[in-house]
């Protein structure tokens, strides 16, 4: 194994509820109240579609795609939510500085430091909307590849906290069996002050609508011993993966963080260019106009 290459679970997909438009001559974030499935591919009209989606819109008829049945890769919750505080330098992607609200990895001037992440409303080296939390749930969307994922990328807290809550309230539940659990992501939408009233869409991850939780968790332990009885290791899947994210110092490579950038980070341009004095590489990562937003 490559020591410093992050070994990440296999992508084939993205499912994602908004899209990257271009405007004037400008390419802008542009919110969405649905589930759009993509390939890996991006065009100048933004990612292709995966024959997924199409097929998936078919069974609701026309109506918006708001629920996608999935299972997960893993029995760790950990595994399947990627979750961290994370600045991306804003023009080249390179991810400066990721931390848990204890600890961080930080780009310094005398390298890769381990230090104290405080959160970003108390960082000085990541406030002013540069740092964020950065969310990747990997799921699994039908069986044409068993070990290939689909991920959802977000920055939202409430996407992050309630996929967090639900994975970890599913693995205890069923006994550890998150891998062999059926589920579905379900989009939903509330209202907030800080909204000003206007709806905002978030994930979930609930049981299948046509599943109780008895039926369920029975599934899922019948199926988990039917795979142990066929030689079939989640365990050591799980631990491969552990090592593999492990593996580099950032689980992020800087492509991934351009893409991060332009589709969740607003126009920066205007903020408070005073922050730029309170750390190394700030005056940088203001300097780029990238739009972007969840």
């Amino acid at each position: 194994m490559i020591k410093g290459l992050a070994i990440t679970p296999p992508v084939i997909g993205r499912i994602s509820i908004g899209r990257v438009v271009e405007k004037n001559g400008k390419r802008l974030p542009e919110k969405d109240d649905q589930f759009t499935i993509t390939t890996q591919i991006q065009t100048r009209d933004g990612w292709l579609p995966h024959p997924l989606d199409e097929a998936l819109r078919q069974e609701v008829q026309g109506k918006k795609l708001r629920s996608i049945p999935v299972t997960l890769p893993f029995n760790d919750p950990d595994l399947n939510l990627r979750a961290e505080y994370t600045f991306f330098e804003r023009k080249s992607g390179r991810p400066l500085c990721a931390g848990n609200g204890e600890t961080c990895r930080r780009h310094t001037e005398n390298g890769l430091e381990s230090l104290p992440c405080p959160s970003p409303d108390l960082c000085d080296y990541g406030n002013h909307g540069l740092c964020k939390p950065y969310g990747r749930l990997y799921v699994q969307i039908g069986n044409d590849d068993e070990l290939g994922c689909f991920v959802f990328r977000t920055t939202g807290y409430n996407s992050i906290r309630t996929l967090t809550a639900r994975l970890r309230y599913f693995h205890a539940i069923s006994g550890g069996n998150l891998a062999t659990l059926p589920l579905e992501l379900k989009l939903r939408g509330k209202s907030t002050t800080q909204s000003h009233r206007a709806p905002i869409y978030y994930v979930d991850l609930t049981l299948r609508a046509e599943q109780s939780m008895k039926e369920a968790v029975t599934h899922a332990r019948e199926e988990a011993q039917a795979q142990v009885n066929l030689g079939i290791n989640q365990a050591e899947l799980d631990n491969v993966a552990q090592a593999g994210l492990l593996n580099a110092r950032f689980e992020y490579s800087e492509d991934e963080g351009l893409q991060v950038t332009e589709e969740f980070y607003r126009n920066e341009a205007n903020q408070d260019t005073s922050a730029s004095k309170q750390s190394p590489g700030l005056k940088e990562a203001l300097s780029a106009k990238v739009s972007g937003g969840e």
